[in-house]
């Protein structure tokens, strides 16, 4: 999938992640969207007895919300993949067709990734 052709909504959700991962000065941020439309976005947490990714952490809040189901998540980082241990969170409240999105600090889609 290019720009392009991208979503208003999946361009949103990386919108909302590049915004929490410069606004926290933080690695990476991350954005999902339930079954509702609501979204919920995150960026990294890096305390001394806690460590999650920003993903781990906006599935942790949907959750937390009471979502349950997930349309869609975006990441927005300089690594070039998303770890399995983020698209296993995904997964766990999405399922394995979840489309994880993954982009880069400018806010280009790198990445269109499923799940599962």
């Amino acid at each position: 999938m290019t720009d392009a052709a991208l979503d208003p909504e999946d361009r949103k959700l990386i919108t909302l992640a590049r915004a929490t991962r410069a606004r926290n000065a933080v690695p990476e941020g991350a954005a999902v969207r339930d079954e509702t439309g609501r979204t919920y976005v995150a960026g990294t947490v890096a305390l001394e007895s806690l460590r999650l990714s920003a993903l781990q952490t906006a599935v942790a809040m949907a959750v937390a919300s009471g979502a349950t189901s997930l349309e869609a998540a975006a990441v927005v980082s300089e690594a070039g993949s998303v770890p399995d241990a983020d698209r296993a969170a995904v997964r766990d409240l999405g399922g394995a067709g979840t489309p994880v999105l993954l982009a880069g600090p400018d806010g280009a889609l790198r990445d269109t990734l499923g799940a599962g």
